[in-house]
């Protein structure tokens, strides 16, 4: 090239720079104002979020039976303890284990146990009373099931079943006037009914956890122990393996019963128990949990406090319970508030603080854990928006180092159950069978960053996307150990970029991604996974969970108001190794 162009050239060149440099000055302060302005959104403005995990050492070993389930004793009252022996939801209960069956609720205090075998000649009105129509084939179906060995296990006409949705219905309400008004009527639970409930548990491999009435007192206000002694007397001959709790929610008795139980006498009552069990030979190592404390506001507090300071050593966990919202929510929007969420990180706290004080290395339960107050509301309670806040619950508790989640209610009970009274399981059944087979026991540390959607030091796009990651199930057998499973709940309205980064860079990910099915939106009782519509292929078939794979250096992608649960596989994770 002649010298003589060089200077043009160069000339032309810086030219070109200036433009460039104050195109990019402009563009950086428009930037700046729309962030500021925030009426507007740019793709400079769209988040990604950078992910990484701490795969040397996990923060918090759980439970294997982390995610577990309760039974309300409310099943007594409206018949459904009678088909607890259907062979589906034995299946559906069969895909949560393991797992602890707790049998327990507000009508604790009012169980009362009867040795009677044949309840065919006591029917009447009470929890063991049935349509006249189809009472007779309540006992066939008794009778037949008595000559199974094994797991005795039953399908019901649908006739009979219709018969009991009716039934049902009309005891829901009953139930609920009870509930509202803190005014219980006493339940009857016979030997008939404990076999039924044992069998249920053991069918489906759950470990049965049974509350004792803490309310039959003796006339100084001690605990009367006569109706627990031949409870137990009874399991212990039938040789059925169960851990025990006494009572539910001590610090509401003023208010259900006009008698209040302080700490003092609650310690004692449980060393009682205790002594009881180390007196029946079979249960002389049998687990004790309490003092399962409603939500701890100042009275529970107080006496979640006296009862570990005076005998708080007898329990193997201490048990307590949370609710996010009261019958007062009637929008779906409601279940989806940040700041509902973390009202559980506040209240794990308070609890974790008192059992720290007084017994460090004592295990915290979370029982009866459930969406809403009361048995739930219909219609929102019992949809894909209330999965936000189960999964909430068990992402917070995980992290928070709570050794078990029980999930008020399994079947049944209100609008808070897992499956529905026609055996069909609903979003937080699918949601929880996911967690059980992805999710294991060894939590891991999260480290998130990203660009700010406000100018605000130090505040990362985190309260509508949460992240949470644990090792991989040892019991999936379609990863190898060393897996990470990394679940994300995504609140925002519009989609959100994950950037996978350090140790999880360029690996392979497995996506299952939850959205609710058809056109209910976030009302709909029907999931999808990755696109398509679960079900259960019939009575003993679960559908296949069916992944879907993204390549390795892949942003996933979060659908707005989604649930997706992301496996990283074949990262070799020192810490899921062992």
């Amino acid at each position: 090239m002649p010298k003589r162009f060089l200077p043009q050239i160069f000339f032309g060149l810086s030219l070109w720079l200036v433009f460039t440099a104050q195109a990019l000055i402009s563009s950086a302060a428009t930037y700046r104002r729309l962030v500021a302005g925030g009426k507007r959104q740019s793709f400079l403005e769209r988040t990604l979020i950078l992910l990484d995990v701490n795969t040397r050492s996990p923060v918090k070993i759980l439970n294997d039976n982390f995610l577990s389930l309760q039974v309300d004793p409310s099943i007594l009252k409206n018949g459904w303890l009678d088909f607890l022996s259907s062979k589906r939801l034995v299946t559906l209960a069969r895909g949560l284990s393991p797992a602890y069956l707790r049998f327990g609720g507000k009508r604790t205090d009012f169980l009362q146990f009867h040795n009677l075998k044949n309840l065919a000649k006591f029917r009447g009105p009470g929890p063991d009373y049935y349509l006249k129509n189809y009472e007779d084939d309540i006992v066939r179906s008794d009778i037949a099931l008595d000559k199974q060995k094994g797991c005795k296990l039953a399908s019901h006409p649908d006739m009979m079943l219709e018969l009991q949705r009716e039934k049902a219905a009309q005891m829901q309400q009953v139930l609920l006037k009870e509930q509202l008004s803190n005014l219980y009527s006493d339940v009857t639970i016979t030997a008939r009914s404990l076999d039924k409930l044992y069998n249920f548990a053991d069918c489906a491999g759950l470990h049965l956890i049974f509350g004792i009435n803490a309310l039959h007192r003796n006339p100084d206000n001690s605990w009367n122990a006569s109706s627990a002694l031949s409870l137990l007397k009874y399991s212990a001959g039938k040789k059925y393996n169960i851990s025990w709790e006494l009572g539910n929610e001590p610090n509401s008795y003023r208010t259900m019963v006009a008698r209040s139980v302080n700490s003092t006498r609650l310690a004692q009552d449980y060393i009682l128990l205790k002594t009881l069990l180390q007196s029946v030979r079979y249960y002389s190592r049998a687990s004790l949990y309490g003092p399962n404390i409603g939500r701890p506001r100042k009275n529970a507090i107080l006496l979640l406090d006296g009862f570990m300071k005076n005998g708080g050593s007898v329990v193997d966990a201490v048990t307590w319970q949370h609710y996010y919202i009261d019958r007062r929510v009637t929008k779906v929007e409601d279940f989806m508030k940040t700041r509902l969420l973390d009202t559980l990180t506040d209240q794990i706290n308070k609890v974790l603080k008192i059992v720290k004080i007084h017994a460090p290395e004592k295990r915290v339960w979370l029982g009866g854990v459930g969406p809403a107050w009361a048995g739930g509301i219909n219609n929102l309670s019992d949809t894909f928006a209330a999965g936000f806040l189960w999964l909430n619950t068990l992402g917070i508790s995980a992290m928070q180092g709570i050794d078990v989640v029980l999930r008020h209610s399994f079947f049944d009970y209100g609008y808070s159950h897992l499956v529905d009274q026609h055996f069909n399981p609903l979003p937080d059944y699918w949601l929880s069978l996911l967690f059980k087979r992805l999710v294991g026991p060894r939590v891991l540390a999260v480290h998130v960053a990203g660009l700010q959607r406000k100018p605000r030091p130090g505040k990362v796009i985190r309260d509508k996307l949460r992240i949470y990651a644990h090792c991989t199930s040892f019991h999936n057998h379609n990863y190898v150990r060393g897996s990470i499973t990394i679940y994300i709940i995504n609140l925002h309205r519009s989609r959100k970029k994950i950037k996978l980064a350090g140790t999880l860079r360029n690996k392979t990910v497995h996506q299952y991604l939850l959205q609710p099915f058809g056109a209910d939106g976030l009302h709909s009782k029907s999931v999808q996974l990755n696109g398509e519509p679960l079900a259960m292929v019939d009575s003993d078939t679960f559908p296949e969970l069916k992944p879907r794979t993204l390549r390795a250096g892949r942003t996933i992608a979060m659908p707005p108001i989604s649930i997706g649960f992301y496996v990283i596989k074949n990262i070799n994770a020192y810490a899921c190794r062992r």
